[in-house]
């Protein structure tokens, strides 16, 4: 049996249709469902039973699931002994967001494999919050504010949030000094985020902002801030070096301060943690502080 097969039998299970596992491991349904047939002929039986809608264990899918679990990180565990032997060796998949896995997490990446050449990286990049172990990820830098759960989080850097413009369009239409006045701009919206966050008094409120544009990724919103198409709300990360070339403006609001964020390295567990992952982990905290 292929182990990456058993991976994906993994994934399907715990995404629940083909599709879905599809879109966490970045194969198509049809190589999905492919896969899982040369599986179920390898192992005798039916792991799944089909609908048109879904999918759902059978008995013998249910059985097999926490052995499938315990090939996979007793291949893991090997690895690890491996990688401890002769450096860092085996594949690392990495998620990150779009702008930050560009100019931060990829840079670290290569870095590293420079110095292990027989570790690889795979690199998925995504503004979406993905299922780290339906995926098959070992590490997932996230944004995002965290949700309780079994996942282990480690800050990699704070990462407040920032209101930015454009030189040409703060010459054009003038500086806002206050939400009052940010009202009256025209405002880039992330879609789902036609309010923005503020600290008011201490307390976190999202104040209503509107726009004619909006774009379901941060790197169009930041790329129509650049061309100086009205104000953004993003986070110090995603505009850092544009910031630092004189490309974009941070925009003080007198009347409420920035939201804090944080950027976090997320693995699924901590037990028998491949060398590669916190190898990884402290590159990236490296990376951060260097160009803080």
């Amino acid at each position: 049996m292929d182990l990456d097969d058993i991976a994906l039998f993994r994934a399907i299970a715990a995404a629940g249709s083909l599709s879905a596992a599809g879109r966490l491991t970045g194969l198509a349904p049809m190589a999905v469902s492919r896969r899982l047939a040369v599986l179920e002929s390898q192992v005798g039986v039916r792991l799944f039973h089909r609908t048109t809608r879904a999918l759902a264990l059978t008995a013998e899918g249910e059985a097999f699931l926490p052995y499938a679990a315990e090939l996979i990180e007793t291949q893991n565990e090997a690895m690890a002994l491996l990688s401890i032997e002769g450096g860092l060796r085996g594949t690392l998949r990495v998620t990150a967001p779009n702008v930050i896995g560009h100019s931060i997490v990829a840079p670290a990446a290569a870095r590293l494999m420079l110095d292990h050449p027989a570790l690889r990286v795979d690199l998925s990049l995504t503004d979406s919050v993905v299922d780290i172990a339906a995926g098959g990820f070992d590490l997932a830098v996230r944004v995002a504010p965290l949700q309780p759960s079994e996942l282990i989080a480690t800050r990699l850097a704070d990462n407040p949030r920032i209101v930015c413009a454009a030189p040409d369009y703060l010459a054009r239409f003038g500086r806002p000094t206050n939400t009052k006045f940010l009202a009256e701009h025209s405002c880039l919206l992330l879609q789902g985020m036609d309010h923005w966050p503020f600290m008011v008094a201490g307390e976190l409120q999202r104040l209503p902002v509107h726009g004619r544009f909006t774009a379901n990724t941060v790197d169009a919103v930041r790329s129509a801030c650049l061309d100086g198409a009205g104000i953004a709300m993003m986070t110090y990360w995603d505009v850092w070096d544009l910031i630092a070339k004189g490309q974009l403006e941070a925009i003080e609001l007198e009347d409420v301060a920035a939201d804090q964020l944080g950027i976090w390295a997320v693995v699924p567990t901590r037990r028998h943690l491949p060398p590669r992952v916190g190898a990884l982990t402290s590159a990236l905290r490296r990376a951060f502080t260097v160009r803080r």
